[in-house]
C-alpha cells in the first residue's frame, strides 16, 4: 500500500493543492466519525476539491487506483453513509469548498448551487430573492445540500412541498470514472427519455458524486400561523390533523407529533426552552402559511382549534402571536435529537407508516416492546403529516445506556417486522447507508435488490463509490 499510496497522493495534492489533502489521523478524525459517534472509520486522505472539474479529476485518479471514495457534505448524516470503513483504504471527498449559489432565477423560480453550499445559506439566498427554498430541518445550519439531495431528505415541511427529490430540477454529477454529466436543467417539463437525476437523488452517493443542483423556489410566506396543541392520544392527533387539512389546505405546511417525554428530555437538557401546555401525554406542532400579506389565515387556524376544542378533538392550545413564539415552539421540537445525543446512546428507528395506521402501530409496538425490554423509555416524536415517525427507545431508569444498545437486533426486529407488516418503510427520511443493508436484504424484495445491483454495477462497475452502503 506505502508503494501505491505516494503516487495517488501525489496526483491529488496537484488537482486540489497540498493545503487539501488531509492525511494526518488527528486532523482527518473530524471527517472518520459520524455526527451520532456510532461509526468511526480511517482513510488515506481527506481530499478538498474546490470546483466540479476537481472533483472530476480527482474521480479519474481514484478509478485509475482503483480507490474507493467516501462522498461527504456536512456530515450531519444519522445512518453512517458518509464515514469509511475501517480498513483505511478509502478516501473521503470532502464538498465544503463546493460552496457557491452559481445562478438565482427569480421569473423562473429556481437556483443553482453547488453541493457544499449549507442549507441554512441556501435557504437564506433564496429568501434574498423575494423566494423560499422550503427544505428545513434540524441539522439545516451544518447540513450540505448536496448531502440532502443524496440521502432524499425530509423534514418539517414535506406535507406541503415534498421530499427533497420533489424540489430538484435539475443535477450536475462526477460519476465513477470522472465523466461529468451536466443536467443542469431549470425545466418543470422535459420528456426526452428517462429522468436520469432521480437515480442519484437518494442513491447516497453509491451511483455518482452530485456537484450542483438546480432547485425549485416558491413564493415566501407573507402570513403564519403557529400553534402548539395538546391531545388525548395519537388517534386523536391524526383526526386533528383530518379537520386541520380540511380548514386550511395545502396551506398547511407542517404537523408535527411530540410526546411528553421529548418535552421533559428536551427541557432537561436545554432548560430555557418552554413548556408550552405541560401535563399532557401528547402534543401537536403545526404551522400554516401563505403567500398572501392579507390572509385570513391566522383567524382560521384560531377557528379551526376552537372547534377542535369544542369537540373535545383537541384539549388545549396556544398559538404563538409573534415570530419570537413562534420560534420557541419549533427550538423545542429541532432541539429534541440533540437532547438524546446529550443523555446518552439509544436505539433509533426513522420510520413512515400510512398515518391511518400510526396509532395501531404505536400500541402494538409498545406491547411487544414492553415485554421484551421491561422498562424500556420511548421517544417519540415526528412528521405525523407524512407518516414519518422518530420512534426512538432510551434505556430504562438505572440500566447503563451501553448494556441497554446490546438489545438493538432485538428491538429491531420488533419494529422493523411491525412497520413491514403495516405497509410501512424501515428508513423515511434519514437514508440506509452502512447501518440499514441488513435490513434492506430482510425487506426489500428481491426483485428490487436485483434492479438496484443492476443499476450499481452498470454506473460503477468497479465499485469504488462509496462501498458498503445502501447495498
Amino acid at each position: 500500500m506505502a508503494e501505491s499510496a505516494a503516487p495517488l497522493m501525489t496526483s491529488l495534492q496537484a488537482i486540489v493543492g497540498d493545503f487539501h489533502v488531509i492525511t494526518s489521523a488527528v486532523d482527518t478524525a473530524p471527517y472518520v466519525t459520524d455526527w451520532r459517534e456510532r461509526y468511526r472509520g480511517q482513510a488515506r486522505a481527506v481530499v478538498r476539491p474546490g470546483s466540479t472539474a476537481e472533483v472530476a479529476a480527482v474521480a479519474r485518479v481514484c478509478a485509475e487506483h482503483g480507490v474507493p471514495i467516501v462522498p461527504q457534505g456536512g456530515n450531519t448524516g444519522l445512518c453512517g453513509g458518509a464515514t469509511p470503513h475501517a480498513g483505511g483504504d478509502e478516501i473521503v471527498m470532502q464538498l465544503s469548498r463546493l460552496n457557491r449559489v452559481r445562478d438565482i432565477d427569480t421569473e423562473n423560480a429556481t437556483m443553482t448551487v453547488e453541493a457544499g453550499v449549507p442549507l441554512a445559506a441556501v435557504q437564506h439566498a433564496a429568501a434574498e430573492a423575494g423566494l423560499l427554498l422550503p427544505l428545513s430541518l434540524a441539522a439545516e445550519g451544518s447540513c450540505a445540500i448536496g448531502g440532502n439531495l443524496s440521502t432524499n431528505a425530509g423534514g418539517t415541511a414535506v406535507l406541503r412541498y415534498g421530499n427533497a427529490r420533489e424540489l430538484v430540477l435539475g443535477l450536475e454529477i462526477v460519476l465513477a470514472d470522472g465523466r461529468v454529466w451536466d443536467g443542469l436543467r431549470g425545466l418543470r417539463k422535459d420528456n426526452t427519455g428517462y429522468d436520469l437525476k432521480q437515480l442519484f437523488l437518494g442513491s447516497e452517493g453509491t451511483l455518482g458524486i452530485i456537484t450542483a443542483a438546480v432547485l425549485k423556489l416558491f413564493p415566501r410566506p407573507q402570513t403564519s400561523a403557529t400553534a402548539w396543541v395538546a391531545v388525548k392520544d395519537v388517534a386523536a392527533a391524526v383526526r386533528l390533523l383530518g379537520v386541520v387539512r380540511q380548514a386550511l389546505g395545502d396551506r398547511l405546511t407542517g404537523f408535527e407529533l411530540i410526546s411528553a417525554d421529548c418535552v421533559t428530555l428536551t427541557r432537561a437538557q436545554f432548560r430555557a426552552l418552554p413548556d408550552p401546555l405541560p401535563g399532557h401525554h401528547w402534543y401537536v406542532l403545526l404551522q400554516a402559511d401563505d403567500a398572501s400579506a392579507n390572509s385570513p389565515l391566522l383567524a382560521q387556524v384560531e377557528a379551526a382549534l376552537a372547534d377542535c376544542l369544542s369537540d373535545e378533538l383537541a384539549r388545549d392550545a396556544v398559538i404563538a402571536q409573534s415570530e419570537a413564539q413562534a420560534a420557541e415552539l419549533w427550538n423545542l421540537r429541532e432541539h429534541i435529537s440533540e437532547a438524546q445525543k446529550r443523555e446518552g446512546p439509544n436505539m433509533k428507528h426513522d420510520i413512515s407508516l400510512p398515518v391511518s395506521r400510526i396509532a395501531a402501530f404505536l400500541a402494538r409496538a409498545k406491547e411487544a416492546l414492553d415485554t421484551a425490554l421491561p422498562g424500556v423509555r420511548y421517544v417519540v416524536f415526528g412528521h405525523l403529516g407524512d407518516g414519518n415517525l422518530h420512534y426512538n427507545l432510551s434505556a430504562p431508569v438505572g440500566v447503563p445506556s451501553s448494556t441497554f444498545i446490546e438489545q438493538t437486533s432485538r428491538a429491531n426486529r420488533i419494529v422493523y417486522d411491525l412497520v413491514a407488516e403495516l405497509g410501512g418503510s424501515f428508513s423515511a427520511e434519514h437514508g440506509v447507508g452502512q447501518m440499514k443493508r441488513t435490513e434492506m436484504e430482510r425487506y426489500k424484495a428481491p426483485i428490487e435488490l436485483e434492479l438496484m445491483r443492476r443499476m450499481k454495477r452498470a454506473l460503477d462497475p468497479h465499485g469504488i463509490l462509496n462501498p458498503g452502503k445502501v447495498l
